[in-house]
């Protein structure tokens, strides 16, 4: 079930009334939510629900088997490897068998061999990698003794398939979320209705300026060949603003969601584009999946407390790895890979690595030393995004090529048109200004908006936005659901 959907919208409101109104008791209301969100994923295809089942069953019983085994590391290493490559085994045959199937076919065929092996003709299940994760966190956590083993199925189940983070994340802990289903959770107005406008701006996010922004990208990055330089940088631009908005935009409807049924997801997102370096704009993307890379893979290899050349091995496998989490794709492990490098150089020349808090941090205004620091941080996450979104490296090669080496200063009109129409300067402008806050729909302390009616006209005029727009086509599926 997609949020942008008739049935969500459905969906929603009916889970809320039951969930708070018909089952009182936490247990029952537990139950509830492991039964909706079963729900909320076979929408989409109810066979997958085996496997993510089979997940939870798996990493469910590894805890129980940990605690167990209490005292006997031998056995408790032996149950919690086992779960770990059980989980990642059925993750590997899903989104990456065909892939190194394909490679190493094509790496013997180089050397003068010609192998046919079997491929697979499987769909990737939605989700897969986060909620895959998320069950892997446990076993690890429990493991090492950061949380204990839970003894209750439902509220385990409940944890991995919570339904508005479980096909998109964030990519929860255990030490968060799972005691958040172990105690009674009371109805909160006033977190249900900061929650309902973090959903409001998180599908403004998706539906106005992602979808539009993508609906020109799509149709034009095939043909890109024809574009100039700037109009190429425009059309990097243009993907830049959309997948960010397009995850974020999940993120906020997930965490606002889930803020309605008395949940607290951590937060995801943080103004990365205000980021002044790329080690900066790594701690404020996807936080949940690069804060899970950093302490089950960073720090396990040896973190930043060892020597030099070890920090930039173990950042190399880090991002490398976070690539190929994206997909199977050589595109997704050199854009991993393109993005450890600059972090390497940045920390090599001591180039604001460790920067604190957020731009501007005391002051109304940025300093010039800080505004160039965003552009030419934004200007290279950009060739990222190129180098993310091309079909294959030959065509990143060559987008990249024609960008630098075609020179002309005419803008498309498409292009410009959805530049300007579709809120890329003003969004900026709105997280600058809000970069204090957890979103940007929690108001400043300015006596303007201490007005309903000021407040209700914003919420309107983007209720408008989302259902006016004129849209050229029906509303996009989330880009991350494909990873």
């Amino acid at each position: 079930m997609l949020f942008n959907s008739i049935e969500f919208i459905l969906f929603l409101p009916i889970v809320f009334l039951f969930y708070w109104f018909v089952f009182r008791s936490r247990k029952l209301q537990n139950l509830f939510l492991v039964i909706a969100s079963y729900i909320f994923y076979g929408w989409w295809d109810w066979r997958f629900l085996f496997l993510i089942a089979l997940t939870s069953f798996c990493s469910f019983a590894s805890g129980l088997l940990l605690e167990h085994y209490e005292g006997n590391k031998r056995i408790q290493r032996i149950v919690s490897v086992s779960n770990i490559i059980l989980n990642l085994l059925i993750l590997a045959v899903f989104k990456y068998y065909n892939f190194f199937i394909e490679n190493l076919e094509a790496l013997f065929l180089s050397s003068g061999y010609k192998v046919d092996w079997v491929t697979l003709d499987v769909i990737l299940p939605v989700g897969i990698s986060f909620y895959t994760f998320q069950a892997l966190s446990y076993t690890i956590d429990v493991y090492q003794k950061k949380i204990e083993s839970t003894r209750d199925p439902i509220e385990f189940f409940a944890y991995i398939s919570f339904f508005p983070q479980l096909v998109a994340g964030p990519i929860e802990r255990a030490t968060n979320l799972l005691p958040q289903f172990q105690k009674d959770r009371l109805f909160d107005y006033a977190k249900a209705v900061d929650g309902s406008r973090q959903m409001l701006w998180g599908f403004f996010k998706k539906l106005v300026i992602a979808d539009n922004c993508g609906d020109t990208v799509n149709m034009m990055w095939g043909t890109y060949s024809d574009l100039s330089g700037i109009n190429l940088l425009a059309l990097g631009i243009l993907f830049t603003f959309q997948i960010y908005c397009d995850f974020s935009g999940y993120s906020d409807i997930a965490i606002g969601c889930a803020r309605l049924f008395g949940i607290n997801l951590m937060q995801n997102f943080n103004a990365p584009y205000l980021s002044r370096s790329i080690p900066e704009f790594w701690r404020r993307w996807h936080i949940s999946l690069m804060s899970w890379f950093r302490d089950y893979v960073y720090i396990p290899l040896g973190g930043s407390h060892c020597a030099k050349l070890k920090i930039y091995r173990n950042t190399l496998i880090v991002f490398a790895v976070s690539g190929l989490w994206h997909g199977a794709n050589w595109t997704f492990v050199v854009w991993g890979l393109y993005n450890a490098i600059l972090i390497i150089l940045w920390r090599a020349l001591g180039i604001n690595s460790n920067l604190k808090g957020v731009i501007a941090q005391s002051s109304p205004l940025p300093s010039f030393k800080e505004v160039c620091q965003v552009l030419i941080t934004f200007f290279l996450i950009i060739i990222g995004w190129i180098i993310f979104r091309s079909e294959n490296l030959s065509q990143a090669s060559d987008y990249l090529y024609r960008m630098f080496s075609t020179i002309s200063y005419g803008y498309h009109l498409e292009i410009a048109k959805r530049m300007l129409i579709f809120g890329i300067a003003p969004l900026m402008v709105i997280e600058y200004l809000q970069r204090h806050k957890a979103h940007v729909l929690q108001f400043p302390e300015i006596k303007i908006f201490k007005y309903k009616v000021v407040r209700w006209s914003i919420y309107l005029g983007l209720l408008i936005a989302i259902f006016l727009i004129d849209f050229s086509g029906k509303s996009q599926e989330f880009i991350y659901f494909q990873f």
